[in-house]
C-alpha cells in the first residue's frame, strides 16, 4: 500500500496502478511512458497552440511575399510560404520532441556541443556568409542555407547557465570573466554583420543569468551603465541603427519620402480594428517589407483584430508564467538558470518583435517565435523549447511525497 500511494509501483511490470490520489496511472517502464507523465504537458500544449496560430499567419502574410518575389518571367504561387512552413513545423516538432525526452545531463551535454558547432559557424560567416537586405547573417551552402546565429541562441543560454552554476560548488572559478569573454565575441561578430537586435538579445539574456547566478546589484548597476554608453557609441558609429532610431522619433524625416516601416506597421495592425477585416480580406499588408516573416503580427492584426493580437501576447505571457511556477520548487542552480535564460530569450525576442509592429520600439528585423515565416527560426526554436521542456520534466509522484530511503535488508 506504501508503494502504491508513492506511485512507485507506477514502474512494475503490469497494466495499471493506483497512484497518489487514488489516480490511475501507467506501469509501464517505456521512455515514452515516462516521458509523457513527466513532461509539462501545459506548456507543451501552448506551444502547439503557437505552431498551429503561425501556420493560419503565414497563410494570411504568404501571398504578400509571393507578389514582391513574382517577376514577369516567374509567378510565384501564393501560398509557397505556408507549404514550407508546413514542410518546417514537420521537420521541427519531431526535434523538439526528441530533445525534451533527453535526460537533463544528455540535454547540457547536447546543448554544449550545439553551442561549439554554431559559434564556429558564427566567424565562418564573414566568409561563407551571403549578403540579404544588406547584412551578412547567412550561410549558404550547396542544399542548404541556414542563420548561425537563431542556433546559437538556445545553446549560448545554456552554456552560459553552466558556467554560472559552477559558483555555487566553487566561488573562486573565474566564470563571470569567462561569460563575458564569450558574450564579447559573440557580440562582435553580430555586429560585423550586422545584426544589432541579435546583439541586444545575446547581452540581455547574460545580464539575466548574471542577475539570477546571485551577483551583487553593484555590478548589474555597472552593467547597465555600460549598455547605456554603448547604445550611445552604437547610435554615434552604426549608421543603420541610427537611421532607424531617427525615424522612430521623427528625426530628420522627409514626409515627401512616404511612412517608413514602423508607420507602416503600425497602420497595418490598426487597419482592422478590434475584429479584424477577415482572413484574405486585408489590403493594408501588401504595402509591408517582410509580412511573412519580420511584420507579421501587422498581418494578424489587420485580418483577426487587435484582439487576435492581445490573445497571442496573452499566450506569450502564459508560456513565460508557467515556466516560472515550474521553477518555484527547483532546487538544482544549472536548471533554475537555464530554464530562466531559454525563456527570457523566448520571451524577449517576443516583445521585441510585438513592439516593433506596435511602432513602441524601432524598426528592427527579428521574427515572432513559432508565429513568424523561417527555416533557420522554426528549427531553432524547436530545439530551444526542446531543452526546455527537458529542464522542466518532472516526476508528479515523487514531489508530492517524502523521499522513502531503503535499508536494502
Amino acid at each position: 500500500m506504501q508503494g502504491d500511494r508513492l506511485g512507485i509501483d507506477r514502474f512494475r511490470p503490469a497494466k495499471i496502478a493506483k497512484g497518489f490520489g487514488g489516480r490511475t496511472v501507467p506501469r509501464e517502464r517505456t521512455a515514452l511512458a515516462i516521458w509523457f507523465w513527466e513532461i509539462d504537458r501545459v506548456l507543451l500544449s501552448l506551444i502547439v497552440a503557437l505552431i498551429a496560430i503561425g501556420l493560419v499567419a503565414v497563410a494570411a502574410a504568404s501571398p504578400v511575399a509571393a507578389i514582391d518575389r513574382s517577376t514577369d518571367a516567374v509567378s510565384v504561387t501564393p501560398l509557397i510560404y505556408f507549404y514550407r512552413q508546413l514542410m518546417w513545423v514537420a521537420i521541427g516538432l519531431p526535434v523538439m520532441l526528441v530533445v525534451s525526452m533527453l535526460p537533463r545531463t544528455q540535454a547540457r551535454r547536447l546543448a554544449l556541443i550545439a553551442a561549439v558547432i554554431f559559434f564556429v559557424a558564427l566567424m565562418l560567416v564573414p566568409v561563407l556568409g551571403e549578403v540579404k537586405n544588406g547584412a551578412k547573417r547567412w550561410i549558404h551552402l550547396p542544399g542548404m542555407r541556414f542563420q548561425p546565429s537563431e542556433f546559437l541562441k538556445p545553446a549560448y543560454v545554456v552554456s552560459i547557465a553552466w558556467l554560472l552554476s559552477l559558483r555555487a560548488k566553487d566561488k573562486t572559478l573565474p566564470v563571470i570573466p569567462l561569460s563575458f569573454g564569450v558574450t564579447a565575441m559573440i557580440a562582435l561578430l553580430l555586429m560585423r554583420q550586422p545584426d544589432f537586435g541579435q546583439t541586444v538579445v545575446f547581452c540581455a539574456c547574460w545580464a539575466a543569468l548574471l542577475l539570477l547566478s546571485g551577483v551583487a546589484m553593484r555590478y548589474i548597476g555597472l552593467l547597465c551603465g555600460a549598455a547605456l554608453g554603448l547604445f550611445v557609441l552604437t547610435y554615434m558609429f552604426y549608421e543603420n541603427g541610427r537611421q532607424r532610431i531617427n525615424d522612430f522619433l521623427g528625426i530628420g524625416h522627409d514626409p515627401m519620402t512616404g511612412p517608413d516601416q514602423a508607420d507602416l506597421a503600425h497602420r497595418t495592425i490598426t487597419n482592422g480594428g478590434f475584429t479584424g477585416v477577415g482572413p484574405g480580406g486585408g489590403q493594408a499588408k501588401f504595402h509591408l517589407p517582410e509580412a511573412h516573416t519580420d511584420y507579421i503580427f501587422s498581418v494578424i492584426g489587420e485580418e483577426f483584430g487587435l484582439l487576435a493580437c492581445i490573445a497571442i501576447a496573452c499566450v506569450y505571457l502564459a508560456i513565460v508564467v508557467r515556466v516560472l511556477l515550474r521553477l518555484l520548487d527547483e532546487e538544482d542552480s544549472f536548471t533554475i538558470l537555464a530554464a530562466a535564460g531559454l525563456t527570457t530569450e523566448f520571451g524577449l525576442q517576443a516583445i521585441i518583435n510585438m513592439g516593433v509592429n506596435a511602432q513602441i520600439f524601432p524598426s528592427k528585423g527579428m521574427t515572432l517565435p513559432f508565429i513568424s515565416y523561417g527555416g533557420s527560426s522554426m528549427l531553432a526554436l524547436c530545439f530551444g523549447v526542446g531543452l526546455l521542456l527537458a529542464f522542466t520534466r518532472r516526476n508528479p509522484f515523487m514531489d508530492r511525497t517524502p523521499v522513502v530511503k531503503w535499508s536494502g535488508r
